[in-house]
């Protein structure tokens, strides 16, 4: 059988070729510190690096995710922690206003303060993030979410949404509160019902805050407490219908349907205060209503018995207004731990899926050296082959 000389030097340079290959394959292989190359390699092993690769890229979306969040949660925790410390400033300073040794002019000096305190707090309500985003906006993060609008009153113009953040599987966490519920929608009163000293009075008398004895026995309306003469009080109910009687005497317990109220002072014949069902109430407009009563002045007894009730009844608001403060920033604290435990259990996870990663597509560095010097012995040698083979023309013989 013949074989022409081309088909030795094609054979030749073909066996030349793959050992240059393979060799060359061997070096990346080294220089990389990677044995899966190409899916060739080991088409098992690429497909679980390929999952794995995948896993560990969404836990890193996560992870991000979470940083994102928790930025803003301490923001959001930073600014009800300030938000209450101008909420317990309000509070003193209106019981320093509701000391009756204050002249108008002292109280008027603390209506100024009161201004600045609920300008302040505004301020905190505006707070943006570091993306130049709202805080408490809801989902409309671009818009500003507090303001005086037409009638002088402050408004919230943002939404009542949350949005939720994706930190892992089938979990969510949400990354801020709406202002709505965090400065307007707050509990009146006590949450159950409300006192108000009618503005017609002309006695002394003083309402406080009241007290709840049985929720069960409330019946929710609007009731009035007459006092047919400066001794008697007469409570009905919004029809009319007589609910409760009784003598009067300063302090003393005036009880009806589960709740209880005290009033102070001399009340007039004809002297009237409400207890009614609570709604709510924004805490602007709590802060203003104080200080629209601190700069009016009270002159009479009666002035003064009607200041004295507002302010018994803003002190309550006040109250409300830093419990809700209270029991969202205790929820963000939640949140927060929630976020750190995530974050604990995906390092975790993702050092188990780099370590899967690393055993499946990994170099054996010493394995891999010894093939590599074998390969390189194997390519000298098909070298000199070829060269060998070059010699045995007949040419060189004659």
């Amino acid at each position: 059988m013949r074989i022409a000389t081309s088909t030795l030097y094609q054979l030749a340079t073909q066996a030349l070729l793959s050992q240059q290959a393979a060799l060359a394959k061997s070096q990346n292989q080294i220089a990389t510190g990677k044995r899966v190359q190409t899916p060739s390699d080991d088409p098992v092993a690429a497909v679980q690096l390929h999952e794995l690769a995948r896993a560990q890229s969404q836990y890193e979306q996560y992870d991000k995710n979470s940083t994102a969040v928790t930025g803003r949660l301490q923001l959001e925790e930073q600014a009800l922690a300030d938000a209450g410390t101008v909420l317990q400033r309000a509070r003193e300073l209106v019981v320093q206003a509701n000391t009756a040794t204050l002249s108008d002019g002292d109280r008027k000096s603390i209506a100024t303060e009161l201004k600045s305190r609920l300008d302040e707090l505004m301020s905190i309500g505006n707070r943006k993030d570091a993306n130049g985003e709202y805080l408490f906006s809801g989902y409309s993060s671009a818009t500003q979410p507090f303001a005086r609008g037409a009638s002088g009153s402050v408004q919230y113009f943002g939404d009542s949404g949350a949005r939720g953040v994706q930190v892992d599987a089938g979990l969510q966490i949400q990354d801020s509160d709406p202002g709505s519920q965090l400065f307007t929608n707050i509990p009146a009163g006590n949450g159950l019902f409300v006192n108000a000293a009618g503005a017609a009075n002309t006695g002394s008398g003083v309402i406080d805050a009241g007290s709840i004895t049985s929720r069960a026995a409330w019946v929710p309306d609007t009731y009035t407490v007459s006092f047919t003469t400066p001794n008697t009080w007469q409570v009905t109910d919004s029809g009319g219908a007589t609910v409760a009687s009784g003598n009067y005497s300063s302090g003393g317990a005036i009880a009806f349907r589960g709740v209880q109220i005290g009033i102070t002072g001399v009340p007039a014949a004809g002297d009237r205060f409400t207890v009614s069902s609570a709604g709510t109430q924004d805490v602007f407009t709590t802060l203003d209503g104080i200080v629209n009563a601190l700069q009016s002045g009270a002159s009479t007894d009666a002035q003064r018995a009607q200041f004295n009730s507002a302010l018994n009844g803003s002190l309550q608001q006040l109250d409300q207004a830093t419990n809700q403060l209270l029991n969202i920033r205790s929820q963000v604290g939640a949140r927060l731990s929630t976020l750190d435990d995530g974050n604990s259990s995906r390092a975790t996870q993702l050092t188990d899926l780099q370590t899967a990663a690393g055993q499946l597509g990994d170099l054996d560095y010493a394995a891999a050296v010894s093939k590599m010097s074998q390969q390189y012995v194997g390519l000298q040698a098909a070298q000199q082959s070829f060269a060998s083979i070059g010699k045995l023309s007949l040419f060189n013989y004659l």
